[in-house]
């Protein structure tokens, strides 16, 4: 179903919707399925929904954007769907009982929500580096959709899509996904998927590629969590009027780019190993958000927060446990399977001071190492990692990993020109990525209040200028 025509414009002129449409997966290919839902996914059921936009070079008309690449983009979109049927189907989570398990339900003509938009904000003002208002990317992602009533049970839409066209400039893919549905590397996956069948016009590259997606629920748990799960605060307060959280603007918030290069990287693991000679191998990964962490802790401390003894912060990473369960699951399980993993609690003031950077390497090595070495840890230490996820404490939440490459995602029209987790505005703070110009290279995402960030560009310069000195 389509309605075409302009549906809506922001207050602020900014963003002029084309065209509201669903998207299906082919008719009779999938059917009437469900997946049940693992503790590994229904711990995100209260949380806010994951959005990530992709930018793309495009000097192509604007008949050409509506006649050609839209299309293009649904036609591929559905046969995707076809493989990656819970990205249609919704959520299905009985909020008076315990005894129902939530699930994902795909019936038959389910659909995902598809919007065309157009926008006036500058295309390459967006995809620089540069400080940029948060709120200035909200219109570029699409809303969850709203969950509506079952006789005893809620209906939460998993997915929805926007593409919205800068005249002259480009064009951008914005996608948003219930946290329940997906985790990082599942929703990498799909997007893979989708963006090879447009690429070829089909999906015979894809299946030749050997990765369709693992949906058998075959991790093996006590089911005592599926309860201790069900049983976070935010989750069991939700009712039968619940709606999904939305991205909420203004914000006082807004979000840089850094780009720590392979030269740098190895310029602060010589560094480190001037300094602790006897240091263990640190991986890049590590280096790069150990340096992050000390320049974060020192710009609060500039701008005169968590300079009391009470101060205290940690830094929690999201590790993928697919080949570290035992039995491990296939790379290809469908779902969320990411275990937390926390650092010791470390006061800012030591974090942002001379040996802060060492302090930040050691803290993250020490708690990596541990986290990978301890198989089927994130089973056995999941209550005790529940209630730390759901603990609120000063620090943040490090999202993706580098081993995402989220600028391999080639549609047909090249690389992305920018890719943007807006996510960290209200979950994470930071994603650390792969770099567009090269996967050796690190590409950190932050988002914070201006002022701070103001303090931050100087801290993460003069850092790296007195550590090369």
């Amino acid at each position: 179903m389509t309605n075409f025509g302009i549906i809506q414009t922001t207050s602020k002129n900014m963003l002029t919707v084309l065209e509201n449409s669903q998207v299906s997966a082919p008719p009779a290919t999938v059917g009437d399925r469900i997946l049940p839902l693992t503790f590994f996914d229904t711990i995100w059921l209260s949380r806010y929904p994951v959005h990530q936009v992709f930018f793309y070079d495009s000097i192509h008309s604007k008949q050409y954007f509506l006649e050609t690449i839209v299309p293009n983009l649904k036609n591929s979109l559905s046969i995707t769907l076809q493989h990656f049927f819970p990205f249609a189907g919704n959520i299905i989570l009985f909020p008076n009982t315990v005894e129902k398990k939530p699930e994902i339900r795909h019936v038959e003509g389910d659909s995902v929500a598809f919007t065309i938009a157009e926008c006036t904000l500058d295309f390459n003002d967006l995809i620089g580096n540069h400080t940029r208002k948060c709120d200035m990317f909200y219109p570029l992602v699409p809303i969850l959709g709203h969950a509506k009533q079952g006789s005893d049970y809620l209906i939460i839409p998993t997915f929805s899509a926007q593409v919205t066209l800068f005249p002259n400039s480009g064009f951008s893919i914005g996608i948003t996904n219930h946290h329940s549905l997906a985790d990082a590397s599942t929703r990498h996956h799909f997007v893979k998927a989708w963006s090879s069948i447009a690429k070829h016009g089909t999906d015979e590259f894809f299946l030749a590629s050997g990765s369709l997606p693992f949906y058998e629920r075959v991790i093996q748990y006590p089911s005592s969590l599926d309860e201790v799960s069900l049983n976070i605060p935010g989750t069991r307060a939700i009712n039968m009027e619940y709606q999904p959280p939305q991205l909420v603007s203004p914000t006082d918030k807004v979000r840089v780019t850094f780009v720590l290069t392979q030269a740098r990287i190895n310029g602060l693991k010589n560094w480190l190993s001037t300094q602790l000679p006897k240091q263990e191998y640190v991986s890049s990964f590590s280096v790069a958000c150990a340096y992050m962490w000390h320049c974060i802790a020192k710009s609060y401390v500039h701008i005169g927060e968590r300079k009391g003894e009470d101060d205290v912060e940690r830094i929690l990473f999201g590790v993928n446990w697919r080949s570290r369960l035992n039995p491990p699951v296939p790379e290809t399980y469908f779902g969320n399977c990411i275990g937390a993993s926390f650092t010791a609690k470390i006061k800012t003031t030591v974090l942002a001071g001379d040996n802060g950077f060492l302090t930040a390497v050691e803290l993250i090595r020490k708690t990596l190492s541990e986290t990978l070495k301890k198989k089927n840890g994130v089973i056995e230490d999941s209550e005790k990692l529940i209630k730390l996820l759901f603990t609120p404490v000063r620090g943040f939440n490090v999202s993706g990993s580098p081993k995402i490459k989220f600028y391999d995602v080639d549609f047909g029209w090249g690389k992305p020109t920018k890719h943007e987790t807006i996510s960290i505005d209200y979950f994470s703070m930071i994603s650390v990525n792969a770099s567009k110009e090269s996967d050796a290279d690190i590409e950190i995402g932050v988002s914070l209040p201006a002022k701070q960030m103001d303090a931050l560009l100087s801290i993460f310069s003069e850092e790296l200028d007195a550590t090369f000195h």
